[in-house]
């Protein structure tokens, strides 16, 4: 049986009928719900919610004064983070489907069965829970400890290494000097730079460009300005990024890609605040505040030459990396949260109840992409679900074609012969190997035979004549 999570918040139970309000609420006691209120006039409902915070909503559809239909519209407008669980007589298609649409967390028909109830309920609990937990976290991590927390309310995270990056982003908010951000392909680092600028109060704009496959005679156009007739088809004087970024940031986004000689102009920018726009001899000073990101290892460009040294020192006066998704795993559950929120506004759908097994499933991967990965995937899943409950295929489909990849080709896998297993002056059989390693993938599975087969790249039915092996040993 699975671990009841009772709530901290009270469930609220709606019906005319008094006799099911009975049973309900009997049901509900003996399973170990205490917090709870009873209502059986539908008049009532919003000024309990006026009074006090409700964690989910039980309710009937057939009420006199104000019907079920009309308090779910009501409910889930006004308190949209409350779940609401329908509890009806009334077993038609249109009218359930009707429901959900409207908002309804869950729908169930007259007589319930009390092991449908309580997994409803706790689901109902769950998400609740979750989400009250999120808003807290977050408001005690950031309120409490940082100066400016609005600064950072894009970043979706509850990971105590990202307050430490924001506290260090804080800290470096007035500083003039350039700010690096490094991290893998899809982090963040946008993100956060544009935390950067919102920390340092600039009055300016933020201003971004991705200087990746720039030519210098581009990439000075685009920064720097021209003159008219600086070229052929320069028919008129045009102001540069750095221009319009004055009194503000200018983010320039790859710069690990940048030619050698577009490393020394912006050498000259970071040491002299200064810029000449093409044909024009009349150097230009700017106060814009220069940050810049690279997924690329610039220590290494610098050791083989292919990044100035001159400029790699300047560059790390304020350094950020950002952590990747597989090492701030806690972040999971409120990204996915947060996405199937956003995917389901987008493609104007029901906001589907992501499966238990989804977030145990989810930390056996390594993401390679980050962020944007985890974001991709939500979006076509959500894209594909028709039911009520999101589907796990297309998170199991995208896993499995990730594992079949080269491994040279990402970067999280290209060390990763080297380092996935330390052996012990005394080498395990065979069969220890083995048998460790399973146990293991099953740990990390959290008991679902069919991830940890997964992990493992065998068969749910090897998995188990093995793990059958391992029970005969241990007997």
């Amino acid at each position: 049986m699975d671990k009841t999570i009772y709530p901290s918040l009270p469930v609220m139970m709606v019906d005319d009928e008094l006799f099911a309000l009975k049973v309900s609420e009997r049901i509900l006691r003996t399973r170990g719900y205490n917090n709870l209120i009873v209502c059986n006039d539908s008049r009532e409902v919003l000024k309990y919610f006026s009074r006090r915070e409700i964690g989910v909503l039980m309710l009937d559809l057939s009420m006199p004064h104000i019907t079920g239909q009309e308090l779910l519209i009501k409910v889930t407008d006004q308190y949209p983070e409350v779940p609401v669980i329908i509890i009806t007589g009334t077993n038609e298609v249109e009218t359930a489907v009707n429901c959900m649409r409207t908002g309804a967390f869950d729908y169930m028909v007259k007589p319930v069965e009390e092991s449908r109830m309580i997994s409803g309920i706790q689901r109902a609990v769950e998400l609740r829970e979750l989400r009250q937990d999120y808003s807290t976290l977050k408001e005690h991590m950031l309120s409490k400890k940082l100066h400016n927390p609005d600064a950072f309310s894009d970043i979706i995270t509850i990971d105590t290494q990202m307050l430490s990056i924001f506290k260090y982003i804080e800290s470096i908010a007035k500083s003039n000097k350039p700010v690096l951000i490094t991290g893998e392909t899809g982090v963040g680092k946008e993100l956060i730079a544009h935390s950067v600028h919102l920390s340092s109060k600039r009055n300016g704009n933020f201003i971004t460009v991705n200087v990746a496959g720039l030519d210098d005679t581009i990439f000075s156009d685009t920064l720097f300005g021209h003159l008219k007739g600086a070229f052929t088809g320069a028919l008129e004087t045009r102001s540069g990024l750095i221009e319009k970024a004055s009194g503000g940031t200018l983010f320039l986004d790859e710069i690990g890609d940048l030619s050698m000689s577009s490393q020394i102009k912006l050498l000259r920018l970071l040491q002299e605040h200064e810029y000449l726009p093409l044909g024009s001899d009349m150097a230009k000073l700017t106060d814009a505040r220069i940050v810049m990101a690279t997924n690329r290892e610039l220590n290494s460009l610098k050791d083989t030459g292919d990044f100035r040294k001159d400029l790699y020192y300047r560059l790390i006066t304020h350094h950020i990396s950002v952590p990747p998704l597989r090492e701030r795993k806690e972040d999971i559950p409120v990204l996915v949260d947060y996405f199937l929120e956003i995917a389901s506004k987008s493609l104007n759908k029901k906001k589907p109840t992501p499966p238990k097994e989804l977030y145990t499933l989810l930390h056996t991967f390594h993401f390679p992409g980050n962020i944007r990965e985890l974001e991709a995937i939500v979006f076509d899943a959500v894209s594909v679900h028709d039911s009520r409950k999101l589907s796990l295929d297309i998170f199991k489909s995208h896993i499995s074609q990730e594992m079949h990849v080269d491994q040279t080709e990402t970067e999280y896998e290209s060390h990763i012969e080297n380092d996935m297993v330390l052996f012990s002056e005394k080498l395990p059989t065979i069969k220890q190997t083995v048998n460790l390693l399973i146990k293991e993938a099953v740990e990390r599975a959290n008991g679902n035979q069919s991830i940890a087969a997964r992990l493992l790249g065998i068969s749910r039915t090897a998995l188990n004549k093995r793990l059958r092996g391992i029970d005969k040993d241990d007997d």
